[in-house]
């Protein structure tokens, strides 16, 4: 059954409601959270502990009735432990096989970037081909299916940096900051009574509809073209003016952030109640779908530029296309 954008857009707003009786602020993690969930992309959050990261993808399952898993990534971790083992039965009727906790809609998978490449690898089939290999046997992952992943930004030891391949195949990372002292203190009022109970307002059928009804979304050519735009400037920033970020870049985004920055921005208007995306949509996105994948010179570490700042400065020196509606295009087919 089809679904409009006003009823999605109302049925979306009812779910943020129900996770903000549990979350306090984090609107931007709230709303990307649901923007990758109908894009069907994932999600690198960088956070300091205690921000309330595990909570979301808690709450988010509750309230779409699925189910949710959370993995604690040390340097001890083998493959087995995130996507499952094949035991030895001793009857003698051959092996069994015990699926690991990947086998869930939400996976939060902590401090990513504390396990070692061999189990970074195993998640990275998971997120790219949606199944996972055990033994001689392939097993397809719930569907939605999307991980959260984390990394602590001030605690560095013994840790393993993850690949640019690997780190390319998360559409957003998101940045999560303190609250504010409102915030803060609406946490601490929170805790001294009984929380409040989360409902569930729609299963995982219905999200399958409004994620259908996201690659309904109107997408005009300039709006591809100006995410097009974006892009490329990351690799070729002396194209629009830019010659002195070129020292700063060695690689820019690549391929997957054009597409990234397109079918975020359908599913945002979608979020927002339109049937039409916006270069202000791909504007928004911008910042959490670029700045890990821009792989940062030496002199850019030396002197302090971050991804961030280049991003910036890129969004203001590439100009947003004005859209007549009446007279749009579709991107060709």
């Amino acid at each position: 059954m089809p679904v409009d954008e006003d009823s999605a857009q109302a049925r979306l707003e009812q779910a943020l409601f129900e996770m903000k009786k549990v979350i306090v602020g984090q609107e931007q993690l709230l709303e990307r959270v649901l923007v990758a969930l109908l894009t069907g992309g994932h999600l690198l959050i960088e956070g300091v502990p205690g921000l309330a990261k595990t909570k979301t993808v808690a709450t988010l399952a509750r309230v779409l009735g699925g189910t949710d898993a959370r993995i604690q990534f040390t340097p001890d971790l083998v493959p087995s432990d995130l996507i499952g083992t094949r035991i030895y039965r001793t009857d003698g009727k051959g092996f069994d096989t015990e699926k690991g906790p990947v086998f869930c809609n939400l996976l939060l998978a902590d401090e990513i970037n504390r396990a070692p490449a061999k189990v970074q690898s195993a998640l990275l089939e998971v997120m790219q081909e949606r199944q996972v290999t055990i033994g001689k046997d392939t097993f397809a992952v719930p569907d939605p299916f999307l991980v959260l992943a984390t990394m602590n930004p001030i605690e560095s030891e013994g840790t393993y940096p993850l690949p640019e391949a690997q780190v390319d195949r998360f559409m957003m990372k998101v940045l999560v900051d303190y609250p504010t002292p409102r915030e803060e203190l609406e946490v601490v009022r929170r805790s001294l009574v009984p929380a409040d109970e989360v409902e569930q307002v729609m299963g995982v059928d219905e999200l399958h509809r409004f994620q259908a009804a996201a690659t309904r979304v109107f997408v005009d050519q300039s709006v591809a073209e100006y995410a097009v735009s974006l892009v490329n400037a990351t690799r070729h920033p002396e194209q629009i003016g830019l010659g002195h970020l070129t020292a700063f870049v060695d690689y820019g985004a690549s391929p997957r952030a054009s597409l990234s920055l397109v079918h975020g921005a359908r599913s945002l208007a979608l979020l927002r109640g339109r049937s039409y995306a916006l270069p202000h949509d791909v504007a928004d996105l911008a910042p959490d779908v670029l700045r890990h994948r821009l792989v940062l010179s030496y002199q850019a570490l030396a002197e302090g530029v971050a991804a961030d700042r280049i991003v910036e400065t890129v969004l203001q020196a590439v100009a947003q296309p004005r859209i007549d509606l009446a007279r749009a295009t579709a991107v060709p087919a």
